[in-house]
């Protein structure tokens, strides 16, 4: 490393120009001012104005050779250089005359001349990559791959799906298939405003419209990160419908009683095929939530072990659909089988072909069920759940105890740092044998 030189007082650093910076650098040998007389100082600053005037350099090669895509991040990279955040030419047009003054003289070379390539990332000349909004979903799931590694083919349906609406409810609002970085915040208002006239007829819940707001958010971000975006804009920022007349939402549980003289009475679950009942029956004695049950594979269920029990987990295969990803980290766990839960599982060794990655177990069984007088009025199976950690808090267990054994984040429900071991499967096991309900024998 070359070292600092002492000129009048003050340490400057003084280093050639690498060849392979000539075509975008005049200069032969740089000398920069490390604006002090501390040696020691010096060779610490050095090396850190040396590494920016490469990173200068790289940039300015990128925005020379690159395709669009390099030279738009070269651009963002040299204004971020220069202590300017990375605006479109409309954009620029728009601010203060000083702004853009100031932008102009940034553009000077040492020797006084404008330098052509950070004149394009000062002033916003440098053509921006268009992608239109119609093909946002599409490379949005490529830049997703890893993180929808786990996903099987239903899976990937919903998420793509969910998406693909918000899209097109943006193209409504705007009228246009525009280029996605014209979506600013004028765009986003509107589609706010488009969604608006649904909420108030009706037709969608101010929830619906605000997971719009949140997957187009969350489609930009992906977009911008991917062109290294330094300041990438945010249009959808704060964007949300809020009622404060609105009573929050919890589904109802299923009343013990309910399940007892109604659903454990001989012959009233004939109503159901044998797999959706024993489905029905695991998440009566394990809380857990319905498609953990129906999506899992057979290596997933583990009858001989010394505890019976099934296991909650990201599920990876090089056949589609055989892959299973659950709803967060969380989620990931051991669930002892007891009562009826262990009879059912042990019916279906193989788990459960018939509902395994597809989405027609709920409202099926809602709907027979209701249809045969086996629902409580405004209650649905998935207050099943709900009941199970009733009869855990009745017993006196603790309320992240409760969160645990039924897949919450450990540090949501302490609402602190979670420190310790997670409880072990014999301690989940003790809880689910004293919490069980008596199981008749015609379901053993």
């Amino acid at each position: 490393m070359s070292k600092p030189v002492l000129r009048g007082g003050t340490w400057y650093l003084r280093r050639r120009v690498p060849k392979r910076y000539k075509t975008v650098e005049p200069r032969r040998e740089i000398w920069e001012s490390l604006k002090t007389d501390s040696y020691r100082v010096a060779m610490q600053k050095s090396e850190g104005v040396w590494l920016a005037y490469i990173e200068a350099w790289e940039a300015k090669l990128a925005g020379r050779d690159g395709d669009a895509v390099q030279k738009f991040r070269a651009a963002q990279q040299l204004a971020n250089i220069r202590g300017f955040q990375f605006l479109t030419i409309d954009q620029i047009s728009r601010q203060p005359v000083d702004d853009i003054l100031n932008r102009v003289e940034a553009t000077r070379s040492p020797d006084g001349t404008p330098d052509e390539i950070t004149a394009a990332a000062l002033l916003g000349t440098v053509e921006v990559p268009e992608l239109l909004l119609s093909d946002l979903l599409a490379h949005v799931e490529d830049l997703a791959t890893y993180d929808n590694r786990f996903k099987n083919d239903e899976q990937m349906r919903v998420w793509r799906s969910s998406r693909k609406r918000a899209v097109n409810n943006l193209i409504q609002a705007i009228g246009k298939d525009l280029p996605v970085m014209a979506v600013g915040k004028a765009e986003a208002r509107a589609h706010k405003k488009f969604l608006s006239q649904r909420v108030l007829n009706g037709s969608i819940q101010p929830e619906t419209a605000n997971k719009d707001f949140n997957y187009l958010s969350g489609m930009l971000s992906r977009f911008y990160d991917d062109l290294d975006h330094e300041a990438p804009p945010k249009p959808y920022a704060g964007l949300t419908f809020s009622d404060r007349n609105t009573e929050p939402t919890q589904k109802l549980e299923v009343p013990v009683n309910w399940i007892l003289e109604k659903w454990f009475a001989p012959g009233a679950l004939d109503c159901l095929n044998d797999e959706a009942r024993d489905i029905l029956l695991i998440s009566i004695e394990t809380g857990s939530r319905q498609n953990e049950i129906f999506n899992l594979p057979a290596s997933a269920i583990h009858l001989d072990e010394p505890i019976p029990h099934l296991l909650v987990a990201n599920q990876m295969s090089e056949n589609r659909s055989d892959r299973r990803e659950i709803k967060n980290m969380p989620s990931r766990r051991q669930i002892p089988l007891v009562g009826v839960a262990l009879a059912a599982a042990r019916r279906h060794p193989d788990g459960f072909p018939r509902y395994r990655n597809k989405s027609a177990y709920s409202n099926a069984v809602n709907k027979t069920l209701r249809n045969n007088n086996l629902l409580p009025e405004g209650i649905t199976i998935g207050g099943v759940r709900h009941s199970w950690e009733s009869r855990m808090k009745k017993a006196g267990y603790a309320n992240d105890d409760r969160g645990e054994l039924m897949g919450h984040s450990r540090k949501r429900t302490r609402g602190r740092e979670a420190y310790g071991d997670i409880m072990s499967l014999e301690e989940r096991l003790a809880i689910a044998q004293e919490i069980s309900l008596p199981a008749p024998d015609h379901l053993l």
